[in-house]
């Protein structure tokens, strides 16, 4: 296990690069099989998620090199189409590589994911996805599926807008029979990320960052050079740091329309910043008040499928609102668990009123002291450590290796912009 030991109040400043998007580069494991010419990746993360990727994609018969972001890669055959539960229990996305197998083995059996605990997270719209494709589904302990006949497009609509979902149908009708034609489909970035680069690998796909995709399946794909687009999510953490610190900062390989939603929140918390073509400025010595519905009403900040605000921004932003005159309230739709990380706070002198699992108000501003902590998941861990930054006194932040599995190089970028943080491993 590792922790951090952070020292709070130290002043931040400075520029920080952010990483590839993490959400965008794990699909993309699974998008090598799909081929058996080279694929090169850049600006992929150097994360725990991306490593158990590799390593289940290695398994089944990727070979390749990741050195300086820089991800090679060929799948000349697969070994197996099976990937150990051991394996599948390390992260959520190990679930994405069922369809890549069932386009170049007909079969593939996994086992539950693993991932973060913020509460249930259904698997359904991949299941009716794969089988609307023409899998047939075995299985109670594993999940087992076969195309003999390989996969067929056809219409499908989503009950929610999953991105995984999402992307699982993406990676299953490109190489389908047919045309496919996906409504209520996420559209994040990252999705459409994704869909650039098996357009790059000769898919055809359109309307990929909307709710209606269209793909026309292919015979084969070919290899393809892709650039990962930044980590919004990470971009909107550092942000929520420099809101809660009244630090200045400048975020360096951002995309504009990725931030719409981000600004308007800030915004709401009282807060300006400068939306550039590559990159973003915060201004220091900024101090948040809440502003107020029309009519003097308390504000609610929640969080929904894209373009709405995202539900990974919804632990650091409770943090920062601690820091905000005034009363907001959070309501978090996506997941009954991830709000109980508002406990931490409360220990560490928060003002925050946890009405359900799914909503909690917060009033501040007020000082947050040090304390030990733990990290519940990437998101509460990473909230963890905005917390201690602008707290009072010594934290220690244990399960660092949790945040790890989300943000790049966290302690170096950190204390690349004055913060006063350090590793431990026990």
């Amino acid at each position: 296990m590792q922790s951090l030991l952070v020292e709070g109040g130290a002043p931040l400043g400075g520029h920080i690069q952010i990483s590839g998007n993490k959400n965008a580069a794990l699909p993309m494991m699974a998008a090598l099989l799909l081929t058996e010419e080279e694929i090169v990746l850049h600006n992929v993360p150097d994360i725990l998620d991306v490593r158990t990727m590799l390593d289940i994609a290695g398994e089944l018969g990727v070979e390749f090199t990741f050195e300086k972001n820089t991800l090679r890669s060929r799948c000349t055959r697969i070994k197996t189409s099976e990937i150990s539960r051991e394996m599948c229990s390390r992260n959520r996305t190990s679930i994405l590589f069922a369809a890549p197998l069932l386009a170049r083995c007909g079969s593939a059996k996994l086992y539950p994911p693993g991932g973060d605990v913020i509460g249930r997270r259904r698997l359904d719209s991949h299941f009716y996805g794969l089988c609307k494709l023409g899998a047939v589904m075995e299985g109670e302990e594993y999940y087992g599926f076969k195309a003999e006949k390989g996969l067929h497009g056809r219409e499908l609509f989503l009950d929610e807008a999953s991105v995984t979902a999402t992307e699982q149908i993406l990676l299953g009708s490109v190489l389908a029979q047919g045309k496919t034609t996906l409504y209520n489909a996420a559209g994040e970035p990252h999705v459409a990320d994704l869909a650039n680069l098996l357009n790059k690998m000769g898919a055809k796909i359109s309307g990929a960052g909307s709710n209606t995709i269209e793909i026309e399946g292919v015979e084969t794909l070919h290899g393809a050079e892709h650039t990962i687009t930044g980590d919004h999510i990470e971009a909107g953490s550092f942000l929520a740091l420099a809101a809660a610190t009244g630090s200045e900062l400048t975020l360096h390989g951002t995309t504009v329309r990725h931030y719409w939603m981000l600004r308007r929140v800030f915004e709401r918390l009282g807060f300006q910043m400068e939306l550039h073509s590559d990159h973003i400025f915060f201004p220091g010595g900024q101090h948040g008040k809440v502003q107020c519905d029309f009519g003097g009403h308390i504000p609610q900040i929640s969080d929904g499928p894209w373009p709405q605000y995202p539900s990974d921004m919804m632990s650091c932003s409770i943090v920062t609102a601690t820091q905000c005159e005034g009363s907001v309230m959070f309501f978090e739709k996506m997941f009954e668990s991830r709000i109980y990380f508002a406990d931490r706070l409360i220990s560490m002198g928060a003002n925050a009123i946890v009405c359900d699992p799914h909503r909690v108000v917060i009033t501040g501003p007020v000082q947050l002291h040090g304390m030990t902590l733990s990290s519940p998941d990437i998101r509460a861990g990473m909230a963890m450590v905005i917390a201690a930054l602008c707290a009072k006194g010594n934290s220690t932040i244990n399960s660092a290796e949790v945040i790890y599995r989300g943000y790049e190089n966290l302690v170096e970028k950190l204390n690349g912009i004055g913060a006063k943080i350090a590793e431990k491993k026990q």
